[in-house]
């Protein structure tokens, strides 16, 4: 009786400097399948609002492998690619709910927030000030935002997870 077929693993790729796009690029047209974890990012440049994509773990990227079919050789040849994470000489696998749960994460990251400008009135949805409207005032760093609130006759301001407030 034939043995049953492992189902595919991912695995981790440490890639070269400032190249995980141009690894995952590369590994994807040869057929493999991979994940880049990726997460939007605003910073001020010159004076000016830039946003981009960059990776969430900068010079790592995951790829699905079958154990027994796939040739892992061509994977150390790949431009970009540094080398495949190993714990003495094998590759360690990593589990599936950690991919399943970084994409469902990153999948309900907020992404509209970089919409947001200064003056614009907001509702907190969430936490101790659930159903209060504020206005917006910053960003405080890459995932809180600063809301002036009023409260009890007085302004108030607050920094609070981007994720915590909408748009009214």
């Amino acid at each position: 009786m034939p043995r049953p077929h492992p189902p595919p693993r991912w695995y981790l790729i440490q890639c070269k400097p400032r190249q995980d796009a141009r690894a995952e690029e590369n590994l994807i047209r040869q057929g493999f399948t991979c994940y880049r974890p990726t997460q939007w990012i605003e910073r001020i440049q010159r004076g000016r609002r830039n946003t981009s994509v960059e990776s969430l773990f900068p010079g790592y990227l995951f790829i699905q492998l079958d154990q027994l079919n796939d040739n892992w050789h061509p994977i150390r040849s790949t431009r970009g690619v540094n080398q495949l994470v190993t714990f003495g000489k094998l590759p360690i696998a990593v589990a599936d709910e950690l991919i399943e749960q970084l994409q469902q994460q990153l999948n309900e990251a907020p992404v509209a927030s970089a919409t947001f400008e200064p003056g614009d009135r907001v509702r907190i949805n969430r936490g101790s000030y659930k159903e209060l409207e504020a206005i917006f005032l910053a960003r405080d760093g890459a995932e809180r935002i600063v809301i002036l609130l009023q409260l009890l006759h007085r302004e108030h301001t607050l920094s609070v997870p981007i994720d915590a407030i909408e748009k009214t």
